[in-house]
């Protein structure tokens, strides 16, 4: 039942966007970025950056409507948060994912799980917290860090509680991590055993913007984990055991600009495998039209995608899934 309301509420969204979006393409250009700038609260410096976005946004509006207009996608294009951003641009500011390959943990505590159901949702069993925006900070791998964090704990605890990514962004800065300049999410975990935990964000808000560690408010941990553990590389079958169980911990290449621009359906677009976005698979599932997929909370607000998430085509014919998806996965453990 709960699987049948959360299909019914996403069709609406669905047809709700498609049109908003054919009742924008009835106005001009200018109004139509005036617009969104006033729905998004973008505000300029001066007349000449206004211009220049402004043709940015025209050109990225271009490639929207050509795309959506082929009508031969699973997925849909829309003028997000993102619209005036080139590619280039969007990429350097939001996707702090380091990429390096890292040695891989042998034990893998899923490996002869056999229940896994046909679908799942942690958000229907109340261990996913409401999408979080990392704003223009390079830490999407705090974030990520932090989602399979608060996961592992309700699972655990039963207690839901919102974590501190701030907390990460300002102290985990001895390693591989450096706030805003990107990092690992198996470094995140790592510091989290030293630290015997993680805060609240309630008491370790966050900025946006790398700072000094407050060490009396890291020192008041909320949620700890014993350890990590890593999933076998390049295996969607040993992923879906993992999510199963938990909320993971996944690095994706999300540089294309078809994710920069995503709006809504199950994504099958172009992208690679180099890995530069950390974000959080909650669940899987199977869509109407039988087409598999990841269900996976994003860190750039609700806004973006479907109300902050993305569906990502799963069991694709390539080992590392689609856009890297199964090449780096990680999860804490309780």
């Amino acid at each position: 039942m709960a699987s049948l309301k959360i299909s019914i509420l996403l069709t609406i969204f669905v047809l709700a966007v498609e049109s908003r979006e054919l009742l924008d393409q009835m106005q001009p250009l200018p109004v139509r970025h005036e617009q969104w700038m006033a729905q998004y609260g973008r505000v300029y410096k001066d007349a000449t950056e206004k211009q220049h976005r402004f043709e940015v946004f025209k050109a990225n509006v271009k490639l929207i409507e050509a795309f959506n207009a082929a009508g031969d996608h699973k997925y849909k294009l829309g003028t997000n948060k993102f619209a005036d951003l080139t590619n280039d641009e969007f990429k350097a500011i939001y996707n702090g994912y380091k990429g390096k390959t890292t040695s891989r943990a042998s034990v893998f505590m899923y490996e002869n799980f056999t229940a896994a159901p046909l679908s799942i949702d942690w958000r229907v069993k109340g261990a996913v917290t409401p999408v979080k925006d990392q704003g223009q900070c390079g830490c999407c791998w705090a974030f990520s860090a932090v989602a399979a964090t608060e996961g592992i704990h309700q699972i655990s605890t039963g207690k839901l509680i919102s974590l501190a990514e701030q907390e990460l962004v300002d102290c985990d800065v001895k390693g591989e991590d450096e706030g805003c300049n990107g990092g690992l999410m198996d470094d995140a975990f790592t510091y989290l055993v030293k630290n015997h935990g993680l805060t609240t964000e309630a008491n370790y808000p966050y900025t946006g913007t790398d700072g000094t560690c407050n060490t009396k408010k890291a020192a008041i941990t909320a949620a700890s984990i014993t350890g990590f553990q890593d999933v076998p590389a390049n295996s969607e079958a040993a992923l879906l055991k993992a999510v199963a169980n938990q909320p993971i911990s996944v690095a994706i290449d999300a540089g294309d600009y078809s994710f920069q621009l995503y709006s809504s359906g199950v994504f099958t677009g172009e992208c690679g495998t180099d890995l530069d976005h950390g974000v959080t698979a909650v669940g899987y599932g199977t869509d109407t039209d039988g087409t598999k997929y990841w269900l996976v909370k994003n860190s750039w607000g609700s806004s973006w995608g479907e109300n902050g998430y993305i569906r990502m085509e799963r069991d694709i014919d390539a080992q590392e899934g689609l856009c890297g998806i199964a090449m780096m996965a990680s999860y804490p453990t309780a």
